[in-house]
């Protein structure tokens, strides 16, 4: 047994995913390429295209069956999202089309409530999605965007967080586990530095979620954000937590439909949370098909999952570091399933490309972290990225493809 998995119990999760029994270049796929959007398992699929094919109705406003069914699938993912992050009323679930779009809602929305002067305070290890929309919130209203730096070892000072919150300080907003490091940011203790000093906190989860037991109501965040997509899920879809007295102050993003009580042209007065929040249709057989990923996730044990892929990581670590002149970007010591690394002067995108005539999928680039990059040196890395229907030969497929990079290369 592994750390609450058999072996066994790999091979059937694998079989869930029939993408993993593909191959690529006549080889048999290794897909390491997991921060960027995970595979989708079969009963996902099946609940997307049961939708699309037995009643692809819209939701809320029918009172036929179809539209009624499709509504209480709808709705039914909602709770099920509350009970995933522990939220404490289903209202404070907001459906968005992922994290990028859950951030740019508090940004345009929270964001209006900012006045000229007032602080947001970021790291230096945040994702794009968590970077420009304040760049465009400060453009807008003069708001000033701090940025909290890291360590050789691709961490934050609990210290240096402390010394840049101040009273003008509206919002901290910081990944959870950064996307190209693989770093695990202390937030419960970030949040608490916030609240001392009367600042909120959003937290994007979209590296997390699919990882480790997130519990919003224990960590007292304030807004957390994650996507369906790195979490077996569809795309186009995601989630805003926020506490609901917050919401409540906060005007809408987008206005259309079902985000309205009553129109006229005299005036509008907006409906209640979650409505007020999403306007629209929604990705309605995205939300469904997020509910039975999260519920697939859970079937398996989110810390049966979280203690493997770390077996999974060190293993990784190890192996990777026997590879000549391979160097990690991101060595911190509470890390997730991220291994970021460049391999001496070869450039990351010619090793992805020779990688994957291996059949090993990686990730290569910026990883929409170009600040990162900046802070290491690097123009890019290769990254190679885990989840739970990864195994060690995996493991031992991309170091062999290394060797052939160097060899190359030579």
């Amino acid at each position: 047994m592994i750390n609450g998995f058999q072996t066994k119990d790999i091979q059937t999760i694998r079989g869930d995913f029939p993408a993993l029994q593909r191959l690529v270049h006549q080889k048999p796929l290794v897909y390491l390429d997991n921060a960027a959007t995970t595979l989708k398992p079969t009963p996902v699929v099946k609940a997307v295209s049961d939708h699309y094919l037995y009643g692809a109705a819209n939701i809320h406003r029918g009172v036929h069956h179809l539209s009624e069914v499709a509504t209480e699938q709808y709705e039914k993912t909602r709770v099920t999202v509350q009970e995933f992050i522990n939220a404490r009323d289903k209202k404070e679930i907001i459906f968005t089309s992922g994290t990028t779009g859950s951030i740019n809602l508090v940004a345009h929305s929270f964001g209006s409530m900012l006045s000229p002067g007032d602080e947001v305070l970021i790291t230096g290890m945040e994702h794009h999605s968590n970077i420009v929309p304040w760049q465009l919130l400060a453009a807008r209203q003069g708001v000033v965007l701090k940025v909290v730096p890291i360590t050789d070892d691709g961490e934050i000072q609990l210290e240096t967080v402390a010394t840049m919150i101040t009273p003008k300080t509206k919002l901290v907003s910081l990944v959870a586990i950064s996307n190209s490091l693989g770093t695990i940011n202390p937030i419960e203790d970030v949040i608490r530095l916030a609240h001392q000093r009367g600042a909120l906190v959003l937290i994007d989860g979209a590296q997390a979620v699919a990882h480790q037991a997130v519990d919003v109501h224990a960590l007292g965040a304030d807004f957390y954000a994650f996507s369906g997509h790195k979490l077996y899920g569809p795309t186009g879809v995601g989630v805003l937590y926020g506490r609901r007295e917050i919401l409540e102050k906060m005007p809408p993003f987008l206005s259309g439909g079902d985000m309205i009580r009553s129109v006229s042209f005299e005036g509008t007065t907006f409906a209640e949370l979650p409505a007020k929040f999403e306007a629209g249709t929604p990705p309605i057989a995205s939300v469904i098909g997020l509910g039975e990923a999260i519920r697939y996730v859970l079937g398996h044990g989110l810390k049966k999952i979280e203690n493997y892929e770390q077996q999974l990581l060190a293993y990784g670590t190890e192996e990777l570091k026997k590879v000549p002149s391979l160097r990690f970007i991101g060595t911190a010591a509470c890390k997730a399933g991220i291994l970021g690394f460049t391999l001496g002067d070869i450039h990351p995108h010619d090793i992805g490309t020779l990688v994957d005539r291996e059949g090993v999928a990686i990730r290569v680039g910026h990883h929409c972290t170009q600040p990162v990059m900046k802070r290491f040196g690097v123009p890019a890395t290769a990254r190679a990225s885990l989840a739970f229907y990864n195994q060690e030969a995996d493991i031992d497929r991309l170091v062999k493809s290394l060797h052939h990079v160097l060899k190359v290369f030579s």
